[in-house]
């Protein structure tokens, strides 16, 4: 097995440089522009990977930023709508307060009207008392304390008939 052949060494040296020959022909440069080719694919997909990532880094920061303006917006709209409501529940108190005011100055004129108008019935009805009490005194000569005693009945006549009417 050590024995070395001249024939099967020529013909194995021949063989090889045939084969590589026909390798380096046919199948290196295909080998090697597949590989090329490989290489040139990561290469894009690596590129385009990248720019993706880019975009969806940029895509995240704009989404951020429009989270952010929106809670901004929120948080305004909200202040908003607690001003609104406060003004509007001042202006109803305040409302309602004038309201109450009013109301009270319309009872307190209708007070005064019904005061007026009592004590102008009071002095229609006194003047009318003292015109009968003057008939009467005129009618007889009556001495100081009849004239009490006439006054005091006309008075409770009165307070009987008109006054307790009112």
């Amino acid at each position: 097995m050590l024995e070395l052949n001249p024939g099967l060494t020529i013909w194995t040296i021949v063989t090889f440089l045939a084969l590589l020959f026909l390798l380096r022909k046919f199948a290196w440069k295909p080998v090697l522009k597949a590989l090329a080719d490989r290489e040139n694919s990561i290469r894009e997909s690596l590129e385009r990977a990248e720019h993706a990532k880019e975009t969806a880094e940029r895509i995240l920061a704009e989404n951020n930023k429009r989270l952010a303006q929106a809670e901004d917006d929120s948080q305004r709209i909200l202040a908003e709508g607690r001003d609104a409501g406060e003004r509007m529940k001042q202006e109803i108190a305040q409302k309602a307060h004038d309201e109450a005011r009013a109301m009270v100055e319309r009872a307190k004129a209708e007070i005064e009207r019904a005061k007026r108008a009592a004590i102008q019935e009071l002095r229609s009805e006194v003047a009318t008392m003292a015109i009968t009490v003057a008939e009467k005194i005129l009618d007889q000569r009556l001495d100081p304390a009849q004239q009490a005693k006439i006054i005091e009945k006309e008075i409770a006549e009165l307070s009987k008939t008109g006054l307790s009417n009112n």
